[in-house]
C-alpha cells in the first residue's frame, strides 16, 4: 500500500508534467511505478490522474499505442500459430521519434531508474499475450522470441534451435556426403530454396536435411561431421554419427522413430541433445582400403605393412604444422598381381588418398612396400566417437 507522504509529491510531480505533456495513463504511471513499488503503470496512471482531475488526452511519448495493442496481438497469435511452443519472448522495434520523446521527457524533469517507453510496451504485450495463449513469459531462454515491428505494423516469429545426434549408414556408393548449396544464395536461405539454402537433396546432408525439414519444420540444418567419406564410399555398420542444428524448428517434439529410411541412407538413433559438444571431436573408424601398385606386388614387401599396428603416423600440413594419429590395428590380403586391400582400425582425421601415396605422412603405405601405391575407393565399416 503506498503511503500519503509517499503518493503526494508523485502528485505534485505529475501536475508539472502533464502541464508541459499530454500523457496517457500507461506513461504516467511509468514515470513512478518503481519509486512506489507497484506493478501496474496504468492503475498508478488512472489513480493520479483521478487525484489531480486530469483528462486523458492523446499521449506525447507513445501516441497512444497502447490502445492499439489488440491489433498486434492478433498479429502475434497469428504469427506464432505455426510454431510448437512453452515459453516466448516479445521483442518490439518502435519509431525513433517515440524512443526520443521518451528520452526528452526523462531528461527534462530528471526522471531516474524508470523502465522505457520499450520495456512498457514489450512487458504489457507480454502479459496480455501471455493470457491469451495460456503460454509463459521467458526472458531467459525462449522456445519463441516474436518481434513487433510498430514501424510497419507487422510481426515475426522466431523459434530456439534444437540439437540432434544421430548416425547415418549409406550402404550404396556414388552418393556425396555434402550438399550443393542453392546456386542462388549461396547456401544463406533465400526464396528460391524456401531458406532451406539448397534446392536439391541428392546427397547425404540433402537427404538428411529434408528429414528435419519434414518433421520438425526446420527452416535449415547445420551438420556437424564426425569425419567424411568419397561419393564412391560406402558408410556401413552402425553408421557414422553426425549432429546437427535445426535453425527456426516449428515443431519442438515431434516423435522420432529408431529407425528411418531416406532415400538411398538410413538413419539411426536420432535423438534430441541439448547442445552440440564444441572443438574437434575424436573419434575411431575402421575402414577398408582397395589399393593398386605401380609394380607387382612383392609378398616380403607387403608384410611391412605390419609396422603400421599399434603405431602413429606423422601428418605435415603446407602450413609446417605436424599432428600424430594413432593405427590401433591393421589386416591386408591380396586380390591380384597389382591390388590389395587394407583392413584398418585408426584414428579419425587422417587423409587416406595421401596416407597410401604417401604424400607428406610418414610411414605410409608406398613408402613401407616400396611400391607406388594409389587408393581407389574405401569404405566405412565402423565409426565411433571416443
Amino acid at each position: 500500500m503506498v503511503t500519503q507522504d509517499k503518493f503526494t509529491p508523485v502528485v505534485s510531480l505529475s501536475k508539472k508534467i502533464l502541464s508541459e505533456h499530454d500523457l496517457c495513463d500507461h506513461c504516467l504511471g511509468r514515470l513512478f511505478a518503481k519509486r512506489l513499488g507497484l506493478a501496474s503503470n496504468k492503475l498508478l496512471g488512472q489513480k493520479i490522474r483521478k487525484k489531480i482531475k486530469s483528462k486523458n488526452k492523446k499521449c506525447y511519448v507513445c501516441k497512444n499505442v497502447f490502445d492499439t495493442l489488440y491489433f498486434y496481438l492478433d498479429k502475434m497469435k497469428e504469427a506464432s500459430s505455426v510454431y510448437d511452443f512453452k515459453t516466448f519472448l516479445i521483442g518490439a522495434k518502435l519509431k525513433p521519434s517515440v524512443l526520443d520523446r521518451d528520452d526528452h521527457l526523462r531528461s527534462q524533469f530528471k526522471l531516474k531508474g524508470i523502465d522505457g517507453i520499450k520495456t512498457s510496451i514489450t512487458r504489457e504485450l507480454a502479459k496480455q499475450f501471455s493470457r491469451k495463449t495460456k503460454r509463459n513469459h521467458n526472458v531467459a531462454d525462449p522456445d519463441l522470441t516474436i518481434t513487433v515491428d510498430f514501424k510497419t505494423e507487422s510481426c515475426e516469429a522466431h523459434s530456439k534451435s534444437l540439437y540432434v545426434a544421430g548416425r547415418y549408414v549409406k550402404p550404396v556408393r556414388d552418393i556425396p556426403q555434402k550438399q550443393k548449396p542453392c546456386q542462388n544464395c549461396l547456401g544463406k536461405g533465400c526464396v528460391t530454396c524456401q531458406r532451406h539454402g539448397m534446392t536439391e537433396f541428392d546427397s547425404v546432408e540433402g537427404m538428411i536435411s529434408r528429414y528435419f525439414f519434414d518433421k520438425f519444420g526446420a527452416t535449415q540444418a547445420k551438420i556437424t561431421w564426425i569425419g567424411g567419406e568419397d561419393t564412391t564410399s560406402a558408410v556401413l555398420g552402425k553408421g557414422r554419427p553426425f549432429f546437427a542444428k535445426l535453425l527456426n524448428p516449428k515443431k519442438r517434439r515431434p516423435k522420432i522413430p529408431d529407425k528411418i529410411q531416406s532415400d538411398k541412407i538410413t538413419i539411426l538413433g536420432l535423438k534430441q541433445i541439448s547442445k552440440i559438444p564444441q572443438g574437434p571431436i575424436p573419434f575411431v573408424s575402421k575402414v577398408r582400403l582397395y589399393i593398386t601398385t605401380e609394380n607387382p606386388i612383392i609378398p616380403e614387401n607387403l608384410v611391412k605393412l605390419d609396422e603400421l599396428s599399434n603405431n602413429t603416423v606423422a601428418i605435415y600440413e603446407k602450413s609446417g604444422k605436424r599432428s600424430e594419429k594413432n593405427i590401433h590395428s591393421i589386416k591386408y590380403g591380396v586380390e591380384s598381381q597389382n591390388s590389395f586391400y587394407l583392413f584398418m582400425k585408426l584414428d579419425g582425421g587422417v587423409p587416406l588418398k595421401h596416407f597410401v601415396a604417401g604424400e607428406d605422412i610418414f610411414p605410409n603405405v608406398s613408402d613401407l612396400i616400396s611400391n607406388k601405391s594409389k587408393l581407389e575407393r574405401f569404405d566405412f565399416d565402423e565409426v565411433n566417437i571416443h
